[in-house]
């Protein structure tokens, strides 16, 4: 018999005892979402303003892609590739009609994704670039954030997630984010095959770059005839206020690498897309997943990606955004507790003026949480603001009011 929670401690303490401590969570314990709401075991509501990190763009329990979870769970749900499915090619040919490619790879975790495109990259270097075997490289950029695999963290540059649990994975060369002049150095090494990074990097702090620095980006690695490998899985699907953030400079990377908001947060879907020359160099045997491109996964992306354009998410990111970014700007002027504030569409983060090792937003956080918002720090004194894209305009002034009303009680005297 399978026990009932009877309150949010219970469940904190049962974590605490029974799990690995490898998060750090606010203390709520939620039972329910819907929407731009969730909902804690005693039945208290709030606004959700992190969207499962970018993977709830929808809104939680979206009916649509609820309705293609349950009526496919009905019929199948997983084959293995050891066979067709009559789903996985209606998928595969959704998602290259859907961003404009030859060919999708479906995988589960965005990490999976990240390990995809690295071996297609370093694939497609040896057969197709000619860079001899085992010399390959891939240049990624500071304050990186691809995941938590051994593979993904020989090339972050967090102390964090790289403490003890090296050796790490060579063919990895890391430059600085946003530093045009330093990629160009870098890709002029000819086994370079990837450049590797995020359009906007959100786990880091919603870093934006420069205006041209995506453009730049793709011409650079044309030229040195490096596969361009974009990581849209936090920044896509709608979530910037372009289908793409690379949209924003009409870039089409070589490698184009999706996950969380592609099933709307209903089970784990993740993908990358190529061309014919990249995707094709992998031949069976050589990478697979049990549960990629499963009939389930592929019916729930397909609805997901759906409802974004059906419901115009892109735009309503776009105009929301505007808003929050406004209000939070003028916070910014009239608080000397709030340093910066950044972002693009409804990705954005406000810069506490404190230290990285303080408390601030953190207390910040909590204080948030007590008033019906939940949001969390990054990197100590960085706190992002990501609703779900179904957010109306009502409901976002009422919550920059909260955010407002509770950085006023922190609000601090310069010396």
């Amino acid at each position: 018999m399978i026990d009932v929670l009877n309150s949010s401690l219970e469940a904190i303490q049962l974590e605490d005892k029974f799990g690995a401590h490898n998060y750090h969570p606010l203390p709520v314990v939620l039972s329910k979402g819907e929407g731009v709401f969730l909902w804690d075991v005693e039945g208290k509501k709030y606004y959700d303003f992190l969207s499962a990190y970018s993977a709830v763009n929808q809104g939680h329990c979206h009916p649509r892609i609820i309705d293609a979870l349950v009526n496919q769970a009905r019929e199948l749900t997983l084959t293995s590739r050891a066979f067709y499915s009559d789903k996985l090619g209606l998928a595969e040919k959704y998602f290259c009609d859907y961003f404009g490619y030859d060919r999708a790879l479906l995988m589960n975790s965005g990490a999976e994704a990240n390990e995809t495109a690295i071996k297609l990259a370093r694939k497609w270097g040896y057969k197709v670039k000619g860079i001899p075997a085992n010399e390959a490289v891939i240049v990624a950029v500071e304050r990186n954030f691809h995941g938590r695999t051994t593979t993904v963290i020989s090339a972050s540059t967090d102390p964090l997630a790289r403490k003890d649990f090296g050796p790490f994975m060579p063919g990895f060369q890391i430059i600085p984010y946003d530093d045009i002049a330093a990629m160009e150095a870098a890709l002029q090494n000819p086994n370079v095959c990837g450049f590797w990074f995020e359009p906007i990097q959100g786990e880091a702090g919603v870093y934006v770059p420069e205006d041209g620095y995506l453009a730049e980006a793709a011409r650079i690695c044309k030229e040195n005839n490096v596969l361009l490998m974009m990581d849209e899985i936090q920044t896509g699907v709608a979530r910037t206020g372009k289908m793409l953030a690379s949209d924003y400079e009409d870039v089409h990377p070589d490698l184009l690498i999706l996950g969380k908001a592609i099933s709307g947060g209903v089970l784990p879907v993740s993908a990358v897309l190529a061309s014919d020359e990249v995707m094709l160099t992998i031949q069976p045997g050589e990478h697979g997943s049990t549960y990629g491109g499963n009939p389930l996964a592929c019916a729930v992306a397909m609805e997901a990606l759906q409802v974004v354009k059906d419901e115009n998410l892109t735009e309503n990111a776009a105009r929301m955004g505007e808003i929050f970014r406004d209000r939070m700007e003028r916070l910014a002027e009239s608080h000397d507790l709030v340093k910066l504030v950044r972002g693009k569409g409804l990705l954005n983060a406000i810069v506490i003026n404190d230290s990285e090792e303080s408390e601030t937003a953190w207390n910040i956080c909590v204080a948030l949480k007590e008033n019906g918002l939940l949001a969390k720090p990054t990197h100590g004194n960085i706190i992002r603001f990501a609703p779900p894209l179904v957010i109306t305009e009502e409901q976002i002034h009422d919550c920059c009011d909260i955010i407002e009303k509770v950085i006023d009680k922190f609000r601090i005297t310069p010396n």
